[in-house]
């Protein structure tokens, strides 16, 4: 035993490699030929070999799968059935291969019954992907235990591959190539038999596009999909199709009756429902699955002065009623190597596969006709020499070599006569004979001619593709393009307030911190009932489309949707349900947001700046730090900007200053500490306020608290101590 050193590197390296190419062609990709993985096409062979063809009965899929995993596929018998299953779905396969019988699973995302339950057999399309595959037409090579045979490729006499698509991640790629019309994808490969030069510009004028067993709708332009042709890769927008209903005096309903490809029907349901009872939508009363066999979901809207095509692009904006699928057109090479293709050069290689099944079955024919062409010319030396034929055998120790000698025979055809029948020497078999001998020149004259002509391949596949072409037109609806291509679509311009019932509502923040609405506004909210020790803080006059703006002591501004705020008698909830506030966090101010407006914010240490209500916006319920504080310090007053003074209130409870200065001297900041309003030595600022140089300084009542003239004793710089204020005015002020 010798032990070999080798770099652990190199070895994983190899290795990797090794697993990574078994898995992309024996697994994860199609072939490009006929557009099979190995599982899909050792299934189909199986039920060929089982003679479960379209007219035949069906047998458990069990057997099937069985046959699959004992012979072919050593893999789990599940993945295998699941596998067979996605053949039989209508909505998963645009042509099904599979004719399933039972429960094989609906586009609600229910599972097919266990195999031991379901029935299976080949459809008349998977027939066309097995024509003439007992003709030498393909490859075969043994299975993993030596034991059988397996095709290395179908015949496939049309182009599955891009007819049903395919999907599956490899180890480093992936594939995801879409469905196409099968009756485009003809009429294309026979402009190509015509024009092989043919380029992938000249085939989207011919396939415009993927077209889906579920239906659906692209709205992407004729750049977009050519680009993504052309590279074998890219991204299209497909959204669910649907109409409107009229339910008389201007009502309507809408109804979705087709939705995107490999989208869950219940799950598109279920997400619309959790957005009705999260009021994230507040333009839908319901929504109804009132589907058959047929897709039939219903969307109620809350009044008819929603317009229904608003209503469902905000739908296709937030839900899966729109989706974008890539596309990634790679499969496994003639040469058994992966490549991504374009769309012209995957009907090039159907098309060159085509053309060797074509001189591989000529081939096989004409040695058949040829072999029998012998055989027939030694029973007319029969016929020709009847007495001297018998003779021989009745009278010869080796008539076999005796034939061979007199005759000029070879040994198959003096074997052929040697077990040649009496009732066979009649004169009428003696005519069959000469008609199928010259039947059988004419078969090979043919069948020479085909193989040295490309010009007669090509009217053969002409035919073929025509021929074939039929058959998919004899199952109804086959070849009707399901799937809307709309190159010059629009995108519906709205504002999210077009879906907003603008209610008036009353928002109330407690001090103990719960908030809750009620509905409309009142002119007293003194009957307003709060849990015990718990009293009123701030009272919001607002409508249920408004959000707002709360501002902490931490220096954070939160936002909440009015309409996520609940109505009731109750007390509310803690507002730490909508928001991350911490413990010792207080909400010193609440205001409606407006865009644009200024307000002033004024930490305890003495600084503030200005801010915009564009920039405290928060995305989520942690909020916007815009204040830094240090510590102990804290955020004490939000204020609107009005007017061109400010006026600042700082010291200790028995000897509170005024400061007041002009507001150009404060900055505008997004964030930060901001500025130094008033200095002090004792105590802390305790707020500030915006004032007009020309109005006086009234309560709640119109009452001066302190008129223009007066304003001046406190007028001074940015950064002063300022003077000791009127009596109790920042008390007043509060009040």
């Amino acid at each position: 035993m010798s032990i070999k050193k080798i770099e652990f590197s190199n070895a994983l390296e190899e290795r990797y490699l090794s697993y990574a190419l078994s898995t992309i062609t024996h697994r994860a990709l199609p072939d490009v030929r006929d557009g099979l993985k190995p599982v899909h096409r050792r299934l189909l062979f199986a039920m060929y070999q089982l003679r479960l063809n379209n007219n035949s009965g069906f047998k458990k899929s069990a057997r099937i799968v069985g046959d699959v995993i004992g012979k072919y596929h050593p893999h789990g018998d599940q993945s295998v059935y699941e596998a067979l299953v996605r053949l039989a779905q209508e909505f998963s396969t645009r042509y099904p291969l599979v004719d399933g019988q039972g429960n094989f699973g609906n586009i609600d995302g229910d599972n097919a019954a266990a195999m031991r339950y379901t029935e299976a057999r080949l459809t008349s399309l998977a027939e066309i992907m097995l024509k003439e595959i007992s003709e030498d037409t393909i490859d075969l090579i043994k299975t993993y235990d030596g034991v059988e045979q397996e095709p290395i490729v179908l015949p496939a006499a049309f182009p599955n591959l891009l007819a049903n698509g395919s999907t599956g991640i490899a180890v480093g790629m992936a594939t995801n190539i879409p469905p196409h019309n099968i009756g485009e994808l003809f009429e294309a490969l026979l402009k190509f038999l015509k024009k092989p030069n043919l380029s992938n510009n000249d085939l989207i004028k011919i396939i415009p596009g993927p077209d889906f067993p579920t239906g659906g709708k692209i709205i992407d332009s004729k750049a977009s999909l050519k680009e993504a042709y052309s590279k074998g890769k890219g991204t299209i927008r497909l959204r669910a199709n649907w109409k409107e209903e009229s339910l008389g005096r201007g009502q309507y309903q809408i109804v979705v009756n087709e939705i995107p490809y490999q989208v869950n029907k219940s799950k598109i349901i279920e997400k619309i429902s959790e957005m009705i009872d999260d009021k994230k939508i507040n333009y839908l009363e319901t929504i109804q699955d009132e589907s058959t066999e047929d897709i039939r979901i219903v969307l109620i809207p809350k009044n008819r002065t929603f317009k229904s095509n608003v209503v469902m692009e905000d739908l296709f904006k937030n839900t899966d009623l729109e989706i974008r699928y890539s596309i990634n057109l790679n499969a496994i090479s003639s040469k058994l190597e992966p490549k991504i293709f374009s769309l012209k050069d995957s009907l090039l290689s159907f098309l060159n596969h085509r053309y060797e099944v074509l001189k591989r079955r000529s081939k096989f024919r004409l040695l058949k006709a040829k072999n029998r062409i012998e055989i027939l010319k030694g029973f007319l030396i029969v016929f020709a020499y009847l007495n001297q034929v018998i003779k021989i055998i009745r009278t010869e120790n080796n008539p076999e070599k005796k034939l061979m000698q007199k005759f000029k025979i070879n040994q198959r055809q003096a074997e052929a006569i040697l077990a040649m029948r009496l009732r066979q020497l009649k004169k009428l078999e003696e005519k069959q004979i000469k008609e199928e001998h010259k039947e059988l020149l004419a078969t090979k004259k043919e069948l020479e001619l085909i193989l040295r002509s490309k010009t007669k391949q090509t009217s053969l596949l002409e035919s073929e593709f025509r021929e074939n072409l039929k058959t998919f037109e004899s199952i109804k609806g086959c070849v009707d393009r399901r799937t809307i291509i709309n190159n010059d679509f629009k995108v519906v311009e709205y504002q999210v307030e077009q879906f907003e019932t603008k209610e008036p509502v009353s928002v109330i923040l407690s001090k103990n911190g719960w908030i809750k609405s009620i509905k409309g506004h009142q002119d007293n909210y003194d009957n307003i009932k709060y849990k015990d020790g718990d009293n009123k803080k701030f009272v919001i006059l607002c409508k249920n489309n408004d959000r707002l703006l709360l501002f902490s002591s931490l220096g954070k501004f939160y936002t909440i949707n009015c309409s996520k705020i609940n109505t009731g008698r109750g007390f509310g909830d803690p507002i730490s349900l909508m928001i991350d506030k911490s413990d010792n966090e207080e909400i010193i101010f609440v205001k409606t947001y407006e865009a644009d407006k200024e307000y002033l914010i004024t930490s305890s240490s003495g600084k503030g700046f200005f801010v915009n209500t564009n920039d405290l916006m928060a995305s989520t319920k942690s909020g916007k730090k815009v204040m830094n504080l240090k510590d102990n310090d804290r955020a004490v007053s939000c204020y609107e900007k009005k007017g061109d003074l400010i006026g600042v209130f700082s010291g200790e409870k028995k000897s509170i200053k005024l400061l007041i200065i002009d507001n150009l001297d404060i900055p505008n900041m997004q964030k930060g500490r901001g500025v130094i309003l008033q200095k002090f030595k004792n105590g802390k600022t305790l707020f500030s306020i915006c004032l007009n140089s020309n109005e006086d300084i009234l309560d709640k009542n119109n009452k001066v608290l302190l008129s223009t003239k007066e304003m001046k004793k406190w007028l001074g710089k940015r950064a002063q101590a300022g003077k000791i204020e009127p009596k109790n005015l920042h008390l007043k002020i509060i009040d």
